[in-house]
């Protein structure tokens, strides 16, 4: 019958007690990992502490694939940090670096202006229409820190879905069926 179907004799096996046990196991699961992030965002400053590269914009400095740790502190932005940033209008942050930045005599607060390192031009055209600068608000936090390539798992995993949904499917299996 194969693999598949020990598996489905295994779950017609299970006790309700065992059926339980094994969800609360995934519930602690989940709730640790929630637990975790919501700390990582208190210990960095950062609404999102970790990102991935998406595009070649950053090449070659970081590549498509790269995760990034940021940390959001109060100190000034400075030209050459590399920033990551939500533009209003767009859901996907964006990973660049400050070229410029403009600090407003009358309130002291600093706006900056963007490049990838492989792009040509600034960002200008990638802000909300008629924004020349991005303000605070805007900017998610700074590079720490990369992991090459590991990001790769996330873009996979969202540009061919039903990979994702295989995964799921096989660790919802495994944990069901699971004796301990």
């Amino acid at each position: 019958m194969g693999w598949i179907g020990e598996q489905i004799d295994s779950i017609k096996s299970l006790q309700f007690r065992q059926i339980l046990t094994q969800a609360v196991s995934l519930g602690m699961i989940v709730t640790s990992a929630l637990i975790i992030w919501k700390a990582l965002m208190c210990f960095t400053g950062s609404e999102s502490p970790v990102v991935v590269v998406l595009s070649g914009s950053m090449e070659p400095g970081f590549k498509r694939g790269d995760i990034l740790f940021l940390h959001m502190s109060d100190d000034p932005i400075r030209a050459g940090e590399i920033v990551v940033f939500n533009v209003d209008g767009r859901e996907i942050p964006i990973v660049h670096r400050v070229i410029k930045v403009h600090e407003q005599k009358d309130t002291g607060e600093v706006d900056v202006l963007t490049k990838g390192d492989n792009n040509y031009g600034d960002d200008r055209l990638l802000y909300a229409h008629g924004q020349l600068w991005l303000h605070r608000h805007h900017i998610m936090g700074r590079a720490v820190g990369f992991l090459p390539y590991v990001g790769w798992v996330t873009i996979i995993m969202t540009e061919k879905p039903i990979i994702k949904y295989v995964l799921i499917g096989i660790l919802g299996l495994l944990v069901i069926t699971s004796k301990e």
